[in-house]
Formats: structure tokens, sequence, C-alpha cells
């Protein structure tokens, strides 16, 4: 897959690097949101604005066995933050698509299932 221009996104060399960049947290916020909110609207068949809720990134980043990635006593949000940066860093790379990620959340019967697909698939491609 193509990357796209995302510039401002720096080059990574390790997962951790990832998992641990607060800016790129802050703007996988957004776009996690925005797909979460979009399988939602699919599945009821009319516009939902929603968040994920931080435990749910949280238990995905678990099961995914990512945790051990970041530092000791990272907080439940920081695991929250740490998912949502590494699906933005895989979008920024031409990695995963926004079709994809919405499939995925769509398809999946809980949404910690659907995260955790969406974090092996990310880790997966990015080869880090």
């Amino acid at each position: 897959m193509k990357e796209l221009a995302l510039t401002f996104i720096q080059k990574y060399e390790s997962l951790r690097d990832v998992l641990t960049d607060r800016k790129l947290a802050s703007f996988g916020d957004a776009y996690v949101n925005f797909v979460y909110s979009l399988a939602l609207s699919f599945k009821s068949g009319s516009p939902v604005g929603a968040r994920v809720k931080r435990d749910v990134l949280a238990e995905a980043l678990r099961r995914a066995g990512l945790k051990g990635e970041l530092p000791p006593r990272t907080s439940r949000r920081d695991q929250a933050n740490a998912v949502e940066a590494l699906i933005a860093y895989a979008l920024a790379k031409g990695i995963i698509t926004t079709v994809e990620c919405v499939k995925i959340l769509t398809k999946s019967k809980d949404d910690v299932s659907a995260f955790y697909e969406l974090i092996g698939l990310a880790k997966g491609r990015l080869n880090l």
C-alpha cells in the first residue's frame, strides 16, 4: 500500500517509540474515535458519534501482548494512548485503511476483540 503524505509524522525505529509518542496518540485518538463512530453508524443505520472507552483499548493492548512494550506501571490511560498511536501510525504509513478498520469494527462480536484484531493487523504489517 502507498504511504499517505503525512510528513508531520516521523519514522520510528521501534514499536516502543510508536506506543509512547503522546503527539501521535493525540492524533490517533481522533482517528480511532472516527472509525469507531463510523462502524457504529453502519451497525445502527444512522449517524452515531462515540468515543472508545479507555478500558476497551487497554484490555485489547493487554490481550495482544503489547503491555510489556510499555514502561512498568503504565496507566490504563497511557495504554489506551498506545493503541491510538499504533493505529494512527499504521494509517500514516499506509498499511491499514479506514475501510479495513471499519470492516473489522463492524464484524467483531465485541469492541475489545475488534481492537485486538486491529492491533494485531497494525503490528504485523509494521514489522517493528
